[in-house]
């Protein structure tokens, strides 16, 4: 056997066939350039049936055939019955662990607890996640939100942050943006959401 090429998506789920280097392959296999594609387990190729169906057909009519370097698939009746159950398979675990994710973090969510992704500015999170008050950033934060109930701009409000060299939660300066969205923030008043999610008085 001699590789003449490697096709590596690093980083890149098998779940979505939006693979820059799966799709080169795919290219190139038409340009007869090689007869079999080797891959470590069945589920590094697809791991839904339909993608897997699809593109080990376009393979087949350029005359290349998907081998697993772990897995002994028999080349008759047996070997695409245990070839249809592990993709099978590859997809009922690719369903439970999104499933199981989006339990998790359901859970987190109403428990009051982060789910990842930016901060709020004027928070922190514990190490059990909960959102807690920052003593650094917070009076900012009310700052802002007095200087704003008091008549004073928004672009007024920028400037006097950014002239005293505050920063915003990416250490960079404040906007007219960033405020805007800080007086939208429903966080503020103690709301937490998560997609359709809502608690009342669950943030500090």
């Amino acid at each position: 056997m001699t590789i003449l090429s490697t096709y590596i998506d690093r980083a890149l789920s098998a779940k979505t066939d939006n693979r820059p280097e799966f799709q080169r392959m795919i290219k190139d296999s038409g340009k007869q350039l090689f007869d079999m594609v080797l891959v470590w387990k069945l589920d590094r190729f697809a791991r839904n049936r339909y993608d897997s169906a699809h593109y080990k057909a376009t393979l087949r009519k350029n005359g290349v055939k998907v081998v697993s370097a772990t897995e002994t698939i028999a080349e008759d009746s047996t070997g695409i019955l245990l070839e249809s159950l592990l993709e099978g398979y590859a997809e009922f675990y690719s369903a439970e662990l999104a499933e199981k994710v989006r339990r998790g973090l359901t859970e987190n969510a109403l428990k009051g607890k982060a789910n990842g992704g930016s901060i709020a500015y004027g928070y922190i999170k514990d190490k059990e996640r909960f959102f807690q008050i920052d003593p650094i950033t917070a009076p900012i934060v009310v700052e802002i939100f007095e200087s704003y109930s008091k008549g004073a701009t928004i672009q007024a409000i920028v400037e006097s942050l950014n002239n005293r060299g505050l920063c915003n939660t990416r250490n960079g300066k404040f906007t007219i943006n960033i405020v805007t969205n800080m007086l939208k923030n429903r966080r503020y008043i103690g709301e937490y959401s998560f997609g359709k999610i809502v608690l009342p008085d669950s943030v500090p």
